[in-house]
């Protein structure tokens, strides 16, 4: 679990002992019903990690809203949008290994994730991690109820591909955005999981699937 979790938690609790200590014993079972609900909430649950070359993995638990390949100016590149609701684990993982390059974060509104326009208007984060021979940008877009972005990396910090590095509290989205030859593994309506879901592979002749526990 999220020490957050145990913040929220245990605060509740406390809150209805008060109240069945000083109230009405009645009163002490919204606070506790609460406290459950955030303890479940901030679970962060062990996940099998690919160590297949060129496997990018969902960067969070959710649905596929999009799954296109788009234009920048970088040039074409496929676009994964990954939108989660309140019952999802909101726990967010690196998509691949290699050195962040760029870690921004950028003011904006909270409109409704689901839409298109939220990857723009909307405060995120934007995580720059490069590769092996490629970079994969990812986005923590706040929502309509999110409030907060969690994001622990560090310009020229490694990480592990499937790594936590982060969470937006409650309802949000998040964007991946690789390069355009990469093999589309997901369809949209698609429900995938942080970590263990290969959303595309960037494959080479002879590689094979092998999987890993991540703790």
């Amino acid at each position: 679990m999220v020490k957050d979790g145990y913040w929220y938690g245990l605060g509740l609790v406390s809150v209805g002992i008060l109240m069945y200590l000083f109230l009405s014993p009645n009163l002490i079972y919204p606070p506790l019903l609460l406290a459950a609900f955030f303890m479940w909430f901030f679970r962060d649950p062990s996940r099998k990690i690919t160590t297949q070359p060129g496997a990018i993995v969902s960067p969070a638990d959710g649905v596929v809203t999009e799954a296109e390949w788009v234009e920048t100016t970088q040039g074409s590149k496929l676009r994964i949008s990954i939108f989660l609701n309140v019952f999802d684990v909101h726990v967010n993982r690196s998509p691949i290994a290699g050195t962040v390059k760029l870690v921004e974060f950028r003011e904006g509104g909270f409109m409704n994730a689901m839409t298109p326009e939220s990857s723009l208007t909307n405060e995120q984060t934007l995580i720059q991690i490069e590769g092996d021979g490629y970079e994969v940008s990812l986005k923590q877009i706040a929502g309509l109820i999110a409030r907060r972005i969690i994001c622990n990396l560090k310009v020229g910090e490694k990480v592990e591909r499937g790594q936590r590095i982060g969470m937006i509290k409650f309802g949000s989205r998040c964007d991946v955005l690789m390069p355009a030859e990469a093999t589309l593994m997901v369809k949209t309506g698609a429900r995938v999981k942080g970590g263990s879901s290969v959303l595309a592979v960037l494959s080479r002749p002879g590689d094979e699937d092998v999987t890993a526990v991540a703790g």
